[in-house]
């Protein structure tokens, strides 16, 4: 092991390849240990009473994951948050489609044409300029440009148009009872008509 030395005002830091050597034997012992004793670890990490449905595998990657978060840091608050609503959005709709939200740089410039007039909206890190002014949210700038309530990221096109369902002339057929009216149909139609009087 190597010396430290300590100078006035000043702290040893740790040798960061000590630790993840560490974290490398803490990890490689949890690959052997036998279930009680990971039970036991469990216990000692997360303080609180093993899943009874886990078994040694289950034990072992959730301790090691806690242990490197623990170590290395885990996931932001953001991102956290993020999970967490695609988790919602996956129970509430389990066959929906999952859509998600797409994240613009600050400095970004967002250009909308709206009745033959271009606009540029700037993001900002806490909102979006336009025209001189701070917005929290760019439904309250494309009501400002438009006069009605919209979505702001759909009206800046941020958001994809909801697919639409494409019917075939069988399904249209069926739906119906007799096939769509098409432009060769109405043709023929017209030419079996009399016009005498």
């Amino acid at each position: 092991m190597e010396a430290r030395f300590k100078l006035r005002g000043c702290h040893t830091m740790p040798n960061p390849t000590d630790q993840n050597a560490d974290i490398e034997r803490d990890l490689t012992a949890l690959s052997r240990a036998p279930i009680q004793h990971l039970r036991e670890r469990w216990r000692t990490v997360f303080r609180t009473e093993p899943p009874a449905a886990f078994g040694p595998d289950l034990l072992r990657r959730s301790i090691a994951q806690r242990v490197q978060e623990r170590h290395y840091g885990g996931l932001s608050a953001t991102v956290q948050r993020q999970l967490s609503q695609i988790v919602k959005t996956i129970a509430d709709k389990p066959y929906g489609r999952i859509e998600l939200p797409k994240r613009i740089k600050s400095g970004a410039v967002l250009v909308r044409t709206w009745k033959e007039k271009s606009y540029r909206v700037m993001v900002l890190d806490d909102g979006f300029a336009f025209e001189g002014q701070t917005y929290p949210s760019l439904s309250e700038i494309a009501r400002e440009i438009t006069g009605t309530r919209w979505n702001g990221p759909k009206f800046f096109g941020l958001r994809a148009p909801k697919p639409t369902v494409a019917t075939t002339a069988a399904e249209t057929r069926s739906r119906r009872g007799r096939p769509p009216a098409t432009r060769s149909n109405l043709m023929k139609s017209a030419a079996g008509v009399s016009h005498d009087l």
